[in-house]
């Protein structure tokens, strides 16, 4: 899977996502079918542009610890995911430290790999770096 490939197949899952609920940034890149690349998920929704239809709801996706991630000093983008996700109605809480927190048990998605569509064609079988969806090979 190429960039683009795996961009279009994040932002894809990403749209699945049902209101009120979030999941991480590995479960997608699990669903995916490229479970070591949650980084990559985060970066692809980072670099996410504002206006693409239809929209992807980046908000849903947090840490595995339930956090909001930061993303550094100076900027606002953790609260933009709170307010966010707030309107939606989602819970989110601050923890002893200051950081922003989702209860996972309560508001988290997590669906079986297999179970959603990634948006792209499967390889045929045979072919080098083809996988089913569950990162398993063809």
């Amino acid at each position: 899977m190429d960039s683009a490939e795996f961009h279009a197949a994040v932002y894809h899952v990403v749209r699945q996502i049902p209101y009120q609920r979030v999941t991480s940034y590995g479960h997608i890149a699990k669903l995916i079918g490229m479970p070591s690349y949650s980084r990559h998920v985060g970066q692809a929704l980072k670099f996410l542009s504002g206006d693409v239809e239809p929209p992807v709801p980046w908000q849903r996706v947090i840490s595995s610890a339930g956090m909001i991630s930061s993303r550094g000093p100076g900027t606002d983008d953790a609260q933009r995911q709170r307010d966010a996700l707030e309107a939606e109605g989602v819970e989110v809480v601050v923890g002893r430290t200051g950081e922003l927190r989702v209860d996972l048990a309560t508001w988290g998605w997590f669906p079986a790999s297999g179970t959603i569509d990634i948006g792209l064609p499967l390889a045929p079988t045979g072919v080098s770096g083809a996988t089913d969806g569950d990162g398993a090979g063809v």
